[in-house]
């Protein structure tokens, strides 16, 4: 996906997508405005990011906890020209922020990786991409947010809503830098497997490009 960094949930930083986009086609689209999780957190909701919300974004970006994983700009205009394209819906990718009763606690976004194809032939060196495979980032904002299992939560609520409104994804793949296990921890909590490990183009030029690949399943329908 090619624009920007990856995961940050208190040390959640980055599953990768991100240094991407990806475009949702018509069995995504906007489907999840407005929706809740009834399953795991029904106080849980995500909407579409907007230009309003950048001034927020830039301080999520800008908190240690984050700025050590996303390793992203966080100045209002390097996030108004990273993820405007998102918000006025000139990129794949789709960026959400997530609530908790009403309150904004992170963003977490998600892409194709056919709309990526240098993220795709890369990752494809090391675990299959199935057609249709989705990726997912996420961030928990504020440090006080951190350490309660918010993330593993929002991830789960967020996994939910996806299988519900994208009928066509077989799987969600996620790589994480091995040197963050409070990332790739969370996703195993939210019931994603590890798949495999490789070394991939780091976010931050401090690590080693050793990545943690998870990956979770649709699961099967009942008859």
């Amino acid at each position: 996906m090619g624009r920007r960094q990856r995961v940050g949930l208190e040390g959640l930083g980055p599953g990768r997508l991100i240094g991407h986009q990806g475009v949702i086609g018509a069995d995504g689209g906007g489907a999840l405005d407005g929706l809740t999780s009834t399953h795991r957190r029904p106080d849980l909701a995500f909407r579409r990011v907007t230009r309003d919300d950048f001034e927020l974004i830039a301080r999520w970006l800008a908190a240690p906890h984050v700025a050590r994983w996303w390793h992203h700009e966080f100045t209002v205009e390097a996030v108004a020209r990273d993820f405007g394209p998102c918000a006025d819906g000139d990129e794949p990718a789709e960026d959400f922020i997530a609530s908790l009763d009403g309150r904004p606690i992170g963003l977490i976004q998600r892409a194709r990786f056919v709309d990526y194809p240098e993220d795709l032939d890369e990752l494809a060196l090391i675990v299959d991409v199935p057609q249709g495979a989705i990726e997912i980032d996420y961030l928990i904002g504020d440090p006080a947010d951190t350490g309660r299992g918010l993330g593993t939560a929002m991830i789960g609520a967020f996994v939910e809503l996806a299988w519900q409104t994208m009928t066509n994804v077989p799987c969600i793949i996620v790589p994480v830098a091995s040197a963050n296990p409070a990332s790739w921890k969370a996703l195993i909590k939210a019931g994603f497997r590890l798949e495999g490990r490789g070394l991939l183009e780091p976010d931050n030029p401090i690590d080693d490009g050793m990545h943690e690949i998870l990956r979770l399943d649709r699961p099967p329908t009942s008859s």
